[in-house]
Formats: structure tokens, sequence, C-alpha cells
């Protein structure tokens, strides 16, 4: 049975809240009734829980999905845009119900939270406008009595498996593409965050999107690989989008190989930061400061690893040391709080490990490196560790945590050859007023996305992914992102008497 909780805080549009799964217009509990809770990481109490779903509903589910295809297809472009265009009305206009729901779920502070919907909503915005602006070609190939042309078809259901560090963010940014498309969407929200997505499905079934062009299955983290196999297996699912780490990645990849589907996969990072001698000191330090420290770490294109050229090393740190210290730690609802809670026990853990290998290995812990045992809830010290080196766990995985490794280094080649040497290709930053250096570096580092004396640069109107093991295809961006869920379609006509 699902157990009752009092919200610990008021909604201005109490319709706005639902813990049940979203299956074609309606609100459904799991077939086996089983439920999960859903924790506040700044307390360690649940506060909602929500249906466990398994592989025995994702039938209906897609189902649901494909009859709503068949019709939805054949909508018109203008049409989908003014669904869109609705949502992200919507999603607007309930802004301060969804940042308390995101901060409760996520931990991270309520400032945070309203720049998460900014950035969320402009996929909605973005992808709006894209939808009409699918288009095919018309051409004179090599033979002159024939015409080419082609045309853009939606690929039909499509998974969406999403992460919880921005849960908000993630569902717009694979539903609204998709949506625009033509194609319809079964979103699986990670177990710690339901709560965003079932209001995002609200939203976009007030929006006025059939029933079926956007359904949501929960379940807990014991039952998310089975229900996340049965969606990628499922035939009717032509195309499937995942964002997380890159162990799972693989395996999504591996079970969607099975029946030849479509995958975007955007996985970890192991994201390079930069700082020449030459560069401006306030822009570095103001952009790694809210990269950094933004969600207590816990994002895929934060910066792992800070590379600061020997001429400002110590200068760069101890400045960066005094400003950390001026972080307030709590939880996201106090306005005070600069850095909320990590969103998870895990992250916590794995946090401790990585501190602990560092030190035994010859780390300097200058700041931080424990978890606060003043509170509760999940929270871990804001942490500053110099000297690391290259058999340290800290270097070589993503910390997904609130600590930051800084490394001197003295010309630019060593610093390319140690940002490059990983498995990953997320993102990587660099700070420099030389322009031919900001070339070099724009063609030499090996990352997906490079920032040139910019933080994070992630947008809807900016194609979005990785190479190496930080997955494949693109989210976000002119073109690519809507392209991601259709297919093209090539026809060849002769015309007689053309020549």
């Amino acid at each position: 049975m699902a157990k009752t909780y009092e919200l610990p805080f008021k909604l201005i549009n109490p319709g706005l809240f639902h813990t049940e799964s979203f299956v074609h217009g309606e609100w459904v509990k799991s077939k086996s009734g089983h439920f999960f809770e859903v924790i506040d990481p700044g307390t360690g109490n649940p506060w909602a829980s929500c249906p466990t779903n398994d592989a025995a509903d994702v039938d209906a589910a897609v189902e649901s999905c494909h009859t709503c295809f068949e019709s939805y297809k054949k909508i018109s472009p203008r049409s989908r845009a003014q669904m869109l265009f609705k949502w992200d009305s919507l999603i607007r206009e309930n802004r301060e119900d969804l940042a308390m729901l995101l901060v409760y779920e996520t931990g991270k502070p309520r400032s945070e939270a309203y720049g998460e919907l900014e950035y969320s909503a402009g996929f909605t915005w973005w992808f709006a406008g894209e939808a009409e602006r699918i288009q095919g070609t018309v051409f004179t190939p090599s033979t002159p009595d024939r015409r080419v042309f082609t045309i853009k078809q939606p690929l039909g259901v499509a998974a969406a498996l999403v992460p919880w560090n921005f849960p908000i963010a993630m569902v717009l940014r694979k539903a609204g593409a998709a949506l625009a498309a033509g194609c319809t969407m079964v979103v699986k929200p990670s177990p710690e965050t339901p709560i965003t997505c079932l209001a995002l499905a609200y939203l976009a079934d007030k929006a006025g999107f059939p029933k079926g062009a956007l359904n949501v299955l929960t379940t807990d983290l014991e039952k998310t690989p089975e229900l996340s196999e049965a969606l990628c297996r499922h035939s009717l699912v032509k195309k499937v989008t995942f964002t997380g780490s890159t162990r799972v990645g693989k395996l999504i990849a591996k079970l969607c190989s099975d029946g030849l589907k479509k995958v975007t996969l955007e996985l970890g990072g192991n994201c390079p930061f930069l700082i020449f001698d030459d560069a401006n000191i306030d822009q570095a330090m103001g952009q790694l400061f809210a990269l950094k420290w933004r969600h207590a770490g816990q994002a895929c294109v934060t910066a792992n690893r800070v590379y600061v050229q020997a001429g400002i090393f110590d200068a760069f740190l101890e400045r960066w040391s005094t400003e950390s210290k001026k972080l307030i730690v709590g939880h996201g609802a106090d306005k005070t709080t600069t850095m909320g809670p990590v969103t998870t026990p895990r992250g916590v853990e794995k946090a401790l490990s990585l501190v602990a290998d560092a030190k035994k290995k010859g780390a300097k812990v200058l700041m931080g490196g424990n978890k606060l045992s003043d509170t509760t809830g999940y929270f871990f010290e804001p942490t500053v560790i110099t000297g690391i080196t290259d058999d340290m766990e800290i270097a070589s995985e993503e910390i997904f945590a609130p600590i930051c490794t800084f490394i001197r280094f003295e010309t630019e080649t060593e610093a390319v050859k140690a940002a490059n040497d990983t498995s990953m290709g997320l993102a990587s930053y660099c700070f420099t007023k030389n322009v031919d250096r900001i070339w070099r570096l724009f063609e030499n580092l090996e990352a997906g996305m490079i920032g040139l004396n910019t933080g994070n640069s992630s947008a809807a109107e900016s194609p979005f992914g990785g190479m190496k093991q930080s997955g494949y295809g693109k989210e976000s961006g002119k073109d690519v992102a809507v392209a991601e869920y259709m297919t093209t379609k090539t026809g060849t006509l002769t015309v007689e008497g053309i020549i």
C-alpha cells in the first residue's frame, strides 16, 4: 500500500503534485501494487511515494504511445509547435512550485532550482520553433533525367531514461525534441526524482498533447534495470535516449543492438579545466566557482580536474580556498544556503572513498574532505585537494561530489596531454587571452564541447554531446537534436522528356 505523507511545503497549484504513473492520460498504479519512497536529501526523510513499475507495466505504456503515434505523426508541425509553446507557458507559470519540488527531490538550493527551470524551459521554447523547420530536399543527381528528393519522418515510440541531477532539464531536452519530430515518448525518471517528471506530464496533458504522447513509468532502484531493459527490448520502441554513467550506457547500447534501435547516449565526464598564466583570473575564478560547486559538483559537465599554470598556481589556489570557505552548506529550501547536499547516500560514500584513496597515495587535503556529521541528510564538506597523481582514483573517475582537485602544469603541451589522458570526452574548458592558443586548444582538446574562456555553455540552441566513452549522438541544437528522432527517406523519380 502507498503511504500518505504530509508535504513539508505548500504548493500554489496543488494539482501539480502527483504520485502515480501517467499512462494514456490516466494516473495509474503498478500491476504489482508496490510503491517506493521519495527521499529529501536535505533531511534523509521520505516525503512522497510512487509506484514501483516493472517489466509487466511496460507493454501498456508502449502500446499507448504507439497508438497515439499513428495519429500524432500526422498532426501538422504548426499544431505540434503550438502544443509545445503551451507546455512551455504552463511550465513558466508553475515556476515556483516546480522549483520547490526540485529542491526536495535533488537537494539543490532554490536559486539553482530556478536556474534549472530557466535552462529547462529553453528546450520547450526552442523545439517548438524547430517543429516547423523540419525540411527535406530536392536535387538533380548524376543522371540528368532523374530527380532525387528526401523527406524526414518520425521514428515512432521513443524511450527516455532520465538521471536525477537535472531531472526537469533532461526530460524537456529529450521530450521536447521527440514531440517536435512527431514521436511519442515513455519516460522512466530516476528513483530519486519522479515527482517533477510526473508534474511535467500533468502540464503536458494540460497543454493539449494527445493521450499517450507522453507517458511516465516510475520505479525504485531495485527495479530500474528490469524496467529499463523491458523498454529497450520492446519491439515498438524505435529509439532510446539515455543520460547517465558510461557503465550503464554500454549496457543500454548492448540491449538496443538486438533490435537495431537508434540510441543517443550522454554519458560520464572527467572534464579538465585549464587556466593559463595569461588568463583573466577574475573570469576564470567566477566561471569555475559556478561550474564546480553547482549542485554540489553533481553535473556531468562539471570541472573534475583543474589544471593551473605554475606562474599563477599558488595565488589562484589561495584565492579559491578563501572564496570556497564562504559557501553556506544547508537544506536547499533555506534562503541562506549556497550549496546543498548530494542527492544520494551513495554520493557521500563515494566521496569519502575518493578522498581516503587520494590521501593514502600522497594528496593534500587543503579543506573539507568529510561528511558533515552535525546535520541530517547527505551533506559533504566543500573539499579542495592538491598533489593529485595519475594512480589516484580521483584522477580517473567522475567525482560527482563537491570535491575540487588542483594540478600544477608548466607548458601548453603538457596541459593538453594531461587533459586528454582520460577515456571520456564530454567537455573541456580553457582560459587564456592568447588567441592562437585558444584555437589550438579548441582543435586539440578531445571533448565534444569546449568552453573557451567560459564555463558551462550548455543551451537549447547548442549541440550537446561527447566523444570517446562519453557517448554518441547529440541533444539540443539546430537540426541535429530533432534529427535523432527522425529517419530520412529518399525518393528517386525519372522524368520523361526533361532532357
